[in-house]
This record gives C-alpha cells, structure tokens and sequence, in this order.
C-alpha cells in the first residue's frame, strides 16, 4: 500500500511539473510569435519600473499587478482562441470572424481598462512630481 502510494505521489509530482513546462513552452510560444503580446509586456514592465519610481501603496501594488495580468491573460486568450477557430475553420467564415473579432475585443477592453487604471494610479503622483506642489 506505501508502495502504491509513492508511486502515485511521484506521478502526480511528474505531471505537476509537466504542466509547468507546457506552459512555460506556451508562454515562450507567445513571445515568439505575437507582436501585440510583446508590446503589452513591455508596456507592463514600465508600468511596474514607474510604480516603484512613484512608491506605490499595497493596494495600489495589488491593482496594478492585477491589471498587467489581466491585459495579459486576456491577450494569450485570444490567441489560443484564434488559433483553435483557425484550426477548426480553415475557410472564411461568418463565424470563425466573429468568434475571432469578439476575443480581439475582449482584448481591447482590457488595455483600455489598463490605461484608466494606469491614469488613476500614476496620474495623480505624476502631476505633483512634475508640477512641484
């Protein structure tokens, strides 16, 4: 009985860290091929170098880290998305670009959102820097 459980725990540990590879292949796939991934994350790392130039608070730290990952998430999304419809409907279709266009939107809504909350967070610092009140 130890035996088997052992034998289950270290399969469970193996498939733990394949799971981990596969989505560390998943995120280099990304990087490597979508332009737009590459200018959100870069985007996202001046947004986090220029939160500690500004001394964000906690809460503040929580909301950006949040939207980074938000813009991100939703940009792999799409990706996948666009890349199992492409699969799946190699023809144009109706569909296929709708399904296509309604993800790209959701993208869309992300980095707007990403810049309001970028706006609320950074603007107020940013004016007192700079106008020196």
């Amino acid at each position: 009985m130890r035996r088997l459980l052992y034998s289950r725990r270290k399969t469970q540990t193996i498939g733990v860290l394949k799971s981990f590879v596969y989505a560390v292949d998943g995120v280099a796939y990304i990087l490597r091929t979508q332009r737009n991934a590459r200018i959100e994350l870069a985007i996202g790392i001046a947004a986090v170098a220029l939160a500690l130039w500004l001394g964000l608070s906690p809460l503040e730290w929580a909301v950006l880290a949040i939207t980074i990952a938000l813009v991100l998430a939703l940009e792999w999304i799409n990706t996948s998305l666009e890349l199992a419809v492409s699969l799946a409907s190699p023809d144009r279709h109706p569909s296929a670009k709708a399904s296509k266009d309604v993800a790209a939107a959701c993208v869309l809504l992300g980095a707007i959102t990403s810049v309001v909350v970028g706006l609320l967070l950074f603007g107020p610092r940013l004016v007192v820097r700079f106008a020196g009140t």
